[in-house]
């Protein structure tokens, strides 16, 4: 089915540009049809100035004068062999009265078309004009038609892919948010049987320290679980402390980090610093931060979180001492599918962006990396009063 959709848009937009290049071909064609009726009108007018002004005192000149005076639409200037301007018509009058305008024009005129010559005798002496012409108005917009046709198509294209664009991410988003909530509800139903077992667990006296510990990793299950069910969702935002929310997620971690790896949380010398977030949902996206950095490390190294704020917003930097990141790939890594990891999906990232972009209006990117040293990637919030 795919493949047909695609047979279809491919054949849609070679159809398209087939339509295109014959309307750009047919309007050149035109073009250049219409400038030679310009140049065969400029050679009857030539003939009729030369008729004009080789004429005797009992000639008749009227046939000559009416062919001058009935062009109203091209602009030519006549002049001698030494480009001295002799005659000018349907130029600006107001502006011809200033010293280079015409100049200028006849200027524009030899770099259009070639003069008309027109040679005839005066007397004993041979005179020779050059009559100068430029490109009537109607064929100058005539010229420019194809570009304005183009720029039209080359809109009208961008719509079309912002259009194809939006519906495939809306096909995606959908996509997703399936797959989220059918994972949640496939964890449930473990989950509930997991909780019976700890019941049965208590009642035969296992060390509380153990079971402490499993009922922990339980609730962070169903924590992972209601996360998946808020994606697809609009998430319900509260006015969270950061502060109290990355405390809680250092403990989890402190006890479950590689013992190679360092972890240290560096806070502002403040009691709160509150901003407007979904907790689960932020609590995700700085899970997955954390996990990916203690991936690069490989079991040895450092990672290091700095919570800083300025007027406006608040700044949770990740750093780690790990393989660092190319420059080339700063803006794909937050891709979906993207990823360095032999077995990964490469969701972890493209999912904290959305969250963090999408329903918290914020801003998550790389900060900093250098490869072989490490890597800091930074997620910027509004901050609440």
């Amino acid at each position: 089915m795919t493949t047909y959709k695609n047979i279809i848009r491919w054949a849609m937009a070679s159809l398209s540009f087939a339509i295109v290049l014959l309307i750009l071909w047919n309007t050149y064609d035109f073009f250049q049809r219409f400038k030679n009726e310009e140049r065969q009108k400029m050679e009857v007018l030539s003939e009729a100035y030369k008729r004009f002004s080789s004429a005797g005192l009992n000639e008749d000149i009227t046939l000559s004068s009416k062919i001058i005076s009935g062009n109203t639409n091209i602009p030519m200037i006549v002049t001698d062999a030494n480009d001295s301007i002799l005659n000018n018509q349907n130029l600006d009058s107001l502006k011809t009265q200033k010293p280079n305008y015409l100049k200028e024009q006849l200027a524009l005129m030899k770099s259009q078309n070639e003069p008309l010559v027109v040679s005839y005798q005066q007397g004993a002496i041979n005179v020779k004009r050059f009559v100068y012409y430029k490109d009537s108005d109607l064929l100058t917009k005539l010229k420019y038609y194809p570009l304005a046709l183009i720029f039209i198509l080359l809109l009208f294209g961008i719509v079309i892919y912002l259009v194809f664009k939006s519906n495939k991410s809306a096909e995606q988003n959908k996509l997703w948010a399936g797959m989220a909530k059918e994972t949640a509800h496939q964890i449930g139903t473990p989950l509930t049987s997991l909780l019976g077992w700890v019941e049965l667990l208590k009642q035969q006296h296992i060390a509380s320290n153990i079971i402490s510990e499993i009922e922990r990793d339980i609730a962070r299950l169903s924590i992972i679980a209601n996360r998946f069910s808020n994606i697809g969702s609009i998430p319900k935002l509260q006015k969270v402390d950061l502060i109290k929310e990355i405390r809680v997620i250092e403990d989890y971690f402190k006890t479950r980090i590689p013992k190679g790896i360092s972890f240290s949380v560096n806070y502002p010398a403040k009691d709160f610093i509150n901003a407007s977030v979904n907790q689960q949902l932020f609590s995700w996206v700085l899970e997955n931060l954390i996990k990916n950095a203690i991936d690069a490390l490989k079991s040895n190294g450092c990672i290091n979180i700095d919570l800083e704020e300025s007027p406006k917003n608040v700044y949770i930097t990740v750093t780690d001492t790990g393989k660092g990141i190319p420059k080339k790939n700063f803006k794909p890594i937050f891709k979906p599918g993207y990823t360095t990891k032999k077995r990964g999906w490469g969701l972890g990232l493209s999912l904290a962006k959305r969250i963090i972009e999408n329903y918290h209006d914020g801003k998550i990117y790389v900060l900093k990396s250098e490869i072989n040293k490490g890597t800091s990637l930074r997620v910027e919030l509004p901050k609440l009063r």
